[in-house]
C-alpha cells in the first residue's frame, strides 16, 4: 500500500487529547479508475491538512498489475488479489500510531477489521450496488460474485465505529440495509472539491477557447457524467429534441464521450449537429462551462449525492434536475425539479430558463446561497467532531 504522510502537523503521543488528529485515509485502487472517489480522498486529505491535522493517504498498491491496466477482464481478478490479499496486512501496519482510520469509499469497508485498536470511520456514498445485489431496481444489477462482494461490504460497514453517509437519502438506505454498525450512523454531506464560483465574462470566454466546437457566445445546456444507464443521458437527448425547433442552443456533454448507441439516438432525433462533447474537462474548463451554460441538466435516476448540482450552483449556473432523492435535499429550493422519466418536462424547463433572464437570475442567486452549505471547512469540521467522538468511545 502506498502512503503519503504530511509532516506539517504537531504530533502528540497517546490517544486523542487535543485539537490535532492523526488520520490515516484509505483511498481507492488506482487501476479501478474511480475518479470521483480519488477526488473525494484528495478533498479530505487537503482539507484535514489545511486544518492542521496529521494526515496520511494510503491506496492499495497494484503489485500484480504494475503497469496499471484498467481493472476489467482478467485484470479485474488480479485487482481483487491486490486489494483483498496484499493490501490488508499493509493497512494494519500503517494504522499503527494513528488516532483514526478513515476509509474514504464504502466499497473498501472490507478493510474494517473484526477487532481493531484504532477506530474506523467509513464514508458511505451510496448503497445502490448493495440494493442491486438484493434485487432492487437501481440500474446496478449484480451477478453471483457481485452479490458476495456486496455482502462483504455490508458486513464491513457493520464493523465500523462510524458510518458517515453523504446524504439523508443514503442514511435511510443504510438504516434499512446495514442496521446498527459497531458505532453510529450519521450524515456528513460531500463538499465542493474545487472553489467553483461565478467568473468574469472575459475569463469564461478565454477558457472556452480550448473547446473549438463550442461557440462561446452561443447558448447551451450542459450535462456532466457518464453513459451509465442511471445517469439518464437518453432523457437529456430527448429533452433537447423536444425544444430543438423552438430554441437554437447547443447541448454539451462533459465527462465520458457518448456511446455509439447514444450518438445513434441523437442522429435519429435530428440533433447530432447541435451536440458538443468535452471529454474529461479539467476544473478550469468545467467552471467555465458552468458559468456559461443556460442550465445544468441532471436527470439521474439514482445517485447517493449529485456533485454536479452543487458545483453548478456555486458557479451561478441554474440547475434542472430529477426530483428523486437525494436531489431535492442537495439542491434545496434552488433548482427546477422534474420527473426523471419526463423528458418533456425537462425540455420545457430549458425553454423557461432560455426565455427568462429574470428566472435564470433568481435560480442562480439561490444556488450560490445553497452551495455555501457545502464548503470544505464545514465537512472537515464535521469529520473532526466525528473522529473525536469515536476516539473518546474507544
Amino acid at each position: 500500500m502506498a502512503a503519503i504522510r504530511n509532516r506539517g502537523g504537531r504530533s502528540r503521543p497517546g490517544t486523542l487529547t487535543g485539537p490535532i488528529v492523526r488520520v490515516l485515509l484509505i483511498g481507492n485502487y488506482g487501476p479501478d479508475r474511480q475518479e470521483s472517489m480519488a477526488r473525494y480522498a484528495t478533498l479530505l486529505h487537503e482539507g484535514l491538512q489545511s486544518a492542521g491535522h496529521e494526515v496520511s493517504l494510503a491506496v492499495p498498491r497494484n503489485v500484480l498489475n504494475p503497469v496499471g491496466h484498467p481493472a476489467s477482464g482478467p485484470w479485474k481478478w488480479v485487482g481483487y488479489v491486490d486489494k483483498l490479499v496484499v493490501a490488508p496486512a499493509e493497512l494494519r501496519r500503517l494504522s499503527r500510531g494513528q488516532d483514526v482510520v478513515h476509509i474514504c469509499d464504502h466499497s473498501n469497508s472490507v478493510y474494517v477489521p473484526r477487532a481493531a485498536r484504532v477506530p474506523h470511520v467509513v464514508t458511505c456514498h451510496d448503497l445502490l450496488a448493495v440494493r442491486g445485489a438484493l434485487g432492487e431496481d437501481t440500474d446496478c444489477p449484480a451477478g453471483f460474485t457481485g452479490r458476495q462482494l456486496q455482502r462483504s461490504i455490508v458486513n464491513g460497514l457493520r464493523r465500523a465505529d462510524a458510518v458517515a453517509c453523504v446524504s439523508r437519502a443514503t442514511l435511510r438506505d443504510a438504516e434499512r440495509l446495514v442496521g446498527t454498525p459497531r458505532g453510529r450512523l450519521c450524515v456528513v454531506p460531500n463538499a465542493l472539491n474545487h472553489p467553483y464560483c461565478p467568473l468574469p465574462r472575459h475569463v469564461v470566454l478565454e477558457r472556452l477557447r480550448s473547446i473549438p466546437e463550442l461557440d462561446g457566445h452561443a447558448a447551451f445546456v450542459l450535462h456532466i457524467g457518464s453513459n451509465l444507464r442511471r445517469k439518464n443521458r437518453e432523457c437529456v437527448l430527448r429533452a433537447m429534441a423536444n425544444v430543438a425547433e423552438r430554441w437554437s442552443g447547443q447541448l454539451v456533454f462533459a465527462g465520458q464521450p457518448l456511446s455509439t448507441e447514444l450518438r445513434a439516438l441523437a442522429g435519429s432525433l435530428g440533433i447530432a449537429g447541435r451536440i458538443v462533447e468535452v471529454e474529461k474537462p479539467d476544473n478550469d474548463q468545467l467552471e467555465a462551462l458552468y458559468n456559461a451554460a443556460t442550465a445544468l441538466l441532471f436527470p439521474s435516476r439514482f445517485e447517493g449525492f449529485g456533485w454536479p448540482i452543487i458545483e453548478a450552483q456555486a458557479s451561478g449556473c441554474p440547475v434542472i434536475c430529477s426530483n428523486r432523492e437525494p436531489f431535492p435535499e442537495v439542491a434545496g429550493d434552488a433548482a427546477i425539479l422534474c420527473d426523471a422519466d419526463d423528458d418533456h418536462a425537462f425540455g420545457e424547463a430549458i425553454l423557461q430558463l432560455a426565455q427568462s433572464a429574470e428566472r435564470r437570475t433568481t435560480l442562480s442567486e439561490a444556488g450560490i446561497v445553497n452551495a455555501r452549505r457545502y464548503e470544505r471547512s464545514v465537512m472537515i469540521r464535521d469529520f473532526v467532531s466525528l473522529y473525536e467522538a469515536v476516539v473518546e468511545v474507544q
